[in-house]
């Protein structure tokens, strides 16, 4: 049977949380595995990770902001650059739109690109879609590490490390020693890995390892409060990433062709990890992005609709529902 083209057959509305992980401070907005928005009170004002696809889904966070300060939301920052996680920053009427060089140069090369290829993937998650007026341009970069002061609260903005793409940027608050790791982190969801950097993104979680967080906010999946929690987050991630690249690596030294790999890989990581979130639609991108890895393609090729629609066709035998 022919699987539905990426999410286009994921209809269902999620449960949205949002918890406290530092008291007054720190919160996260996660629903059941949809991407995840981080939200960073400082003493005058608010600072939001990543912000929904859509102005119209991110008023629902600050509803939920709304709920726990009235002080303005003076700064977004971008954990990277999907068109899932970065087209609703309008709506929050922020001074500054924060990212990492490496993001700004992505959104030049293939923002436009990626717009249309995500929302060919996601119909639900962007609801409200009209309401998007355009790409969401950065309007501060940083290389390596910048770092704010709302008031007594310090918040570094880092680049540890390429992963899933090549502008990964976490936000870390040492003082509550709270972490918002983007999509660098999954739990209990297939990190998508179609821009990535397969053999980098394991060191880049030994440093975020490294930085002992007593809470982390993945980019999709629960918060992590504790510490068998956050280990399984940063295992898991580690696991599925290391097995993709290693599956796949074996079958292009055996001289399979794509088909035949993402054959082989599939029923391989499905054993382990078929139950998490997104994993039917992440397998034919991560599968291909692997093999152009391990075929000595160094920087990720654009994703289109077109081509999503493609490769789709090619290794599932079709491209719509």
């Amino acid at each position: 049977m022919n699987k539905n083209f990426a999410s286009q057959a994921d209809l269902e509305e999620k449960v949205v949380t949002f918890s406290e992980l530092s008291p007054q401070r720190a919160y996260a907005y996660t629903a059941e595995g949809d991407p995840n928005t981080g939200v960073v009170i400082g003493d005058d004002c608010v600072l939001v990770v990543d912000t929904q696809a859509t102005p119209e889904m991110a008023t629902d966070v600050i509803d939920k902001i709304r709920g726990v300060t009235d002080k303005p939301i003076k700064y977004v920052v971008l954990s990277h650059y999907h068109a899932v996680r970065v087209l609703g920053a309008s709506a929050y009427g922020a001074e500054h739109v924060i990212a990492s060089q490496d993001t700004r140069d992505l959104i030049v090369e293939r923002g436009k690109e990626d717009m249309a290829s995500e929302i060919g993937r996601f119909p639900r998650l962007f609801k409200g879609v009209d309401s998007i007026p355009g790409l969401t341009w950065p309007s501060m970069t940083f290389n390596g590490k910048m770092t704010l002061y709302l008031g007594s609260l310090e918040v570094q903005i880092l680049q540890l490390g390429r992963g899933h793409t090549k502008g990964d940027t976490v936000v870390w608050l040492p003082q509550e020693k709270v972490l918002f790791a983007g999509d660098l982190v999954e739990y209990g969801a297939t990190p998508y890995t179609g821009d990535a950097y397969l053999t980098d993104w394991p060191l880049t979680l030994d440093r975020i390892e490294a930085l002992g967080a007593k809470a982390v906010v993945p980019g999709r999946g629960d918060a992590l409060i504790t510490e068998e929690s956050i280990a399984d987050g940063i295992n898991g991630t580690r696991a599925f990433v290391t097995d993709l690249y290693r599956s796949v690596e074996k079958e292009t030294k055996a001289g399979s062709d794509l088909n035949a790999a993402y054959k082989s890989v599939y029923e391989r990581l499905s054993k382990e990890y078929g139950h998490w979130v997104i994993f039917d639609h992440c397998m034919p991108f991560d599968v291909t992005r692997a093999f152009d890895e391990s075929n000595g393609i160094r920087d990720p090729r654009v994703w289109t609709d077109e081509r999503d629609r493609q490769m789709w066709l090619e290794l599932e035998g079709a491209a719509d529902s």
